[in-house]
């Protein structure tokens, strides 16, 4: 997606239509039932923390309202679908599915549930869905930022290594005679998703810091690239 082509989303005031629930308990109890779950290695309970960080770093600034965003951010990924499943793009229907099934158990107001569902089902890059609210581009701005910069860069590294992937593919590592895969390496993944997702960005404040954080990519891209070419 071009930065022209990128979605925009409508802004609404933080305390407009707000409804009083106590947002700590339910931190609280989102976290407690995401330490029973598993993930891979790039969406642990970790993850989810930084998510959350970001996304209420980004509500602060763009006025978006927290009581939708943060527990979308802390139950985005409260079903974990494998990354090289056929099944990953519902992923986050099914992650929204489940989280209003748990928050409705803990009495968050049924009015804020759609609003909290759709953040979720629009947070993944994989199902494809626009957000349509300024605090679904929160979060899926909050999501896409820790997939940048030296946290994004271990986290490919890591998930690569765990599902059997080698770093490069040493004939063309920087895919410039062919088509990148993400089967093939993990540097193939910087190709197919990585350098473009600064385009994505929804929010002010996530592009820019999208943007410096892409940098951090390229420059490991250059750096490995003098290492693989250096002889001496």
């Amino acid at each position: 997606m071009d930065a022209a082509e990128s979605p925009r989303v409508t802004r609404t005031e933080s305390g407009a239509g707000a409804t009083a629930f106590d947002l700590a308990r339910i931190e609280a109890r989102c976290e407690a039932y995401l330490g029973t779950r598993e993930g891979d290695a790039a969406h642990d309970l970790e993850h989810t923390r930084r998510v959350v960080a970001n996304a209420r770093a980004l509500a602060r600034i763009e006025g978006a309202r927290l009581d939708i965003v943060v527990p979308a951010a802390w139950l985005h990924d409260c079903v974990n679908v494998p990354k090289d499943s056929p099944d990953r793009p519902r992923a986050s229907r099914l992650a929204a599915a489940e989280a209003v099934r748990l928050l409705s158990a803990w009495d968050v107001p049924a009015a804020l549930l759609p609003d909290i569902a759709h953040a979720i089902e629009a947070h993944s890059f994989a199902a494809g869905i626009a957000p349509a609210s300024l605090e679904a581009g929160v979060l899926q701005d909050a999501d896409r930022l820790d997939a940048l910069g030296a946290i994004g860069l271990a986290r490919c590294l890591m998930l690569g290594a765990e599902l059997g992937r080698p770093l490069y593919v040493p004939a063309d590592p920087f895919c410039e005679r062919r088509r990148p895969d993400d089967l093939a390496s993990s540097v193939d993944h910087f190709y197919t998703k990585l350098l473009g997702l600064a385009a994505t960005f929804t929010t002010e404040a996530g592009r820019a810091e999208a943007a410096r954080r892409t940098r951090m990519l390229r420059l490991f891209l250059d750096e490995l690239r003098h290492e693989l070419g250096w002889s001496g």
